[in-house]
């Protein structure tokens, strides 16, 4: 499910963890990097969930509202349009997040205060009035609305984000990407409920590229310390940020062992993964670090390439 930079950035996070334990076998870190990564997946159905838990929650809003002695017009007669709502109803009647919640529970029965304001700012959210006043009532406007409160109110609700970081340490890198994939699967979603569900990677070919780079990055460590060394002129590799000596690892690993990764793909990865991770003078550096190492690999014949255009 994630795509290849967040795959980056899952080797570098769980290589960057390794060094700082020394207890810590390569087997041992390559086991917590999928667990990070099958944690994404969590989150992604953590989303669904949550959408299920918002109409529950309405619903048991409404029942209130109508059992109240003095309850009004309107609360004996609520506009039911979003508890009604098509892409609610489908998303229980799910397979997919059913088993998932049978497997795994909901854990947003634990934060009931966070429901709880989602729900009010959804009510307040003119994404939600608009909704209501329409008399337009369709799958494909339920869809959109849906979409509209995920993009619109979901998304911007702070209050949620303390409670992703509580649950894993690994979200909070990846919740926008996330996001977008279940806006995707939302897009996706036919009348009969049918939708395209994400896995833990896209293919076969993630899979394998994940477990070789870190395994790779990794088992080199040694031969990739000193060709930085070599290559950073100027610079003594004792006072280097110890993220970007990590990111040269992975990216000399990426740029040897994947003959089907053109090389300027790896380089502008790398930058630009250093510049939100490391400091401002990181993706300076190791562009010119790793411009310098290829020459030489590639002369060498320890890079090479396959296909065109992929030099």
């Amino acid at each position: 499910m994630l795509n290849r930079r967040l795959l980056r950035v899952k080797v570098m996070q769980v290589l960057y963890a390794h060094y700082q334990n020394d207890d810590t076998t390569i087997q041992n870190s390559e086991k917590e990097l999928y667990h990070s990564i099958s944690k994404s997946l969590d989150l992604y159905y953590l989303y669904f969930m949550l959408l299920l838990e918002l109409r529950d929650y309405a619903i048991g809003r409404i029942e209130y509202a109508k059992s109240k002695k003095l309850a009004s017009v309107e609360d004996k007669k609520p506009n039911t349009k979003f508890i009604t709502n098509k892409i609610f109803s489908k998303l229980a009647e799910s397979k997919d997040i059913q088993k998932y919640i049978d497997q795994n529970g909901n854990n947003w029965s634990n934060y009931p205060e966070v429901i709880k304001g989602i729900y009010q700012d959804i009510v307040k959210s003119q994404q939600y009035k608009d909704y209501l006043d329409k008399k337009e009532s369709s799958f494909d406007a339920d869809r959109k609305f849906v979409i509209k409160l995920l993009e619109k109110v979901i998304a911007y609700h702070e209050p949620i984000y303390p409670t992703f970081e509580e649950q894993s340490i690994y979200w909070n890198d990846e919740i926008e990407f996330v996001l977008s994939m279940v806006i995707k699967s939302i897009k996706s979603m036919k009348e009969d409920g049918s939708m395209e569900v994400m896995g833990e990677y896209k293919d076969e070919e993630d899979r394998d590229y994940v477990k070789k780079l870190f395994r790779k990055a990794a088992l080199n460590k040694e031969d990739f310390r000193q060709l930085i060394d070599k290559y950073a002129k100027n610079w003594e590799i004792d006072r280097v940020a110890f993220m970007d000596v990590v990111l040269m690892q992975i990216a000399l690993a990426e740029l040897i062992e994947f003959p089907n990764i053109p090389v300027k793909v790896t380089m502008n990865e790398f930058i630009e993964i250093a510049k939100h991770y490391s400091t401002e003078k990181s993706g300076t550096f190791i562009n010119g670090v790793l411009d310098k190492a290829i020459v030489d690999l590639t002369k060498d014949n320890k890079i090479k390439k396959t296909g065109k255009g992929l030099a």
